[in-house]
């Protein structure tokens, strides 16, 4: 292998760089998809530039991101309704394992999603895990980044923390199809731990969409955030006052700590 290396001109250091630079622009640009997908639903009139300014891409300059844009049809065309999707053709993909699945307990299904958070003229990111059957975030981060260090990363640790060393089953981490979700380090942090789900549209992951609405706002916007250290320490109160506060009518009108809680009793008077 040295050998064809020094034929190419080149090193395999080189070339492994080379790889993880194409990797990370490649997921960069799918999550930036779904970012914008988001951002031309709330802002159907935000052109181009103004977009490359507030998104801040990390892999792809002004012209690349102009080509990114017209490619891949974000172009404003106000007559034509836009069907919100996530095409990820082409990249990684993990089948989806949670339509139809009937749950039980918690640490069966986690899902996820990122979104934007506007404040001062440019976005920042927000990444969210919930249990899906307690309805509880256990992983969060706030990031001004799309990286996946930034993103998933830190919110996956967070989560990670819930499972115990006898637990047998393996819960599904459910997400969109964005880069940071197939991400080499997210899939090492998954693997042997989680098993990777992911949906083909929006529709399929329906309750993370919900949770990014709900901390945006009803918390966040309330709260009114000034920078970016604010908004992490705001977004820390956000998910406290979800978690220990709001009571939800789909767990018989608990709040998501309360009812894990209410579980773990039942759980121990039946052993």
């Amino acid at each position: 292998m040295n050998q064809i290396y020094r034929w190419l001109g080149t090193t395999k250091q080189n070339i492994h760089q080379r790889l993880n630079r194409e990797l990370k622009r490649s997921g960069e640009e799918e999550q930036i998809k779904v970012i914008l997908l988001q951002i031309r639903e709330d802002h159907p009139e935000m052109g181009c530039k103004a977009l490359y300014r507030k998104v801040n891409p990390q892999t792809m300059g002004r012209d690349r991101f102009f080509d990114f844009y017209r490619n891949y049809g974000f172009r404003i065309a106000p007559k034509k309704s836009f069907k919100r999707t996530t095409d990820s053709s082409g990249v990684i993909r993990f089948p989806n394992l949670v339509t139809g699945r009937e749950l039980t307990g918690v640490n069966q299904v986690w899902v996820s999603d990122i979104t934007y958070y506007e404040m001062n003229g440019k976005f920042y990111y927000l990444t969210f895990i919930m249990d899906r059957y307690s309805r509880r975030i256990i992983g969060y981060s706030a990031s001004n980044t799309l990286s996946t260090e930034d993103t998933t990363i830190p919110a996956l640790k967070m989560a990670l923390t819930r499972i115990t060393e006898n637990q047998e089953a393996k819960p599904i981490i459910h997400s969109d199809g964005g880069g940071q979700y197939y991400s080499r380090k997210f899939i090492e942090l998954t693997n042997g731990r989680l098993r990777n789900s992911m949906c083909k549209n929006v529709y399929e992951n329906p309750h993370a969409e919900r949770i990014n609405g709900t901390i945006k706002n009803s918390y966040l916007k309330g709260y009114g955030p000034i920078s970016f250290g604010d908004l992490t320490k705001k977004l820390n109160k956000a998910v406290y006052m979800y978690n220990y506060e709001k009571s939800h009518s789909s767990i018989s009108h608990y709040t998501p700590v309360a009812f894990e809680r209410k579980l773990d009793k039942e759980l121990v008077t039946l052993n």
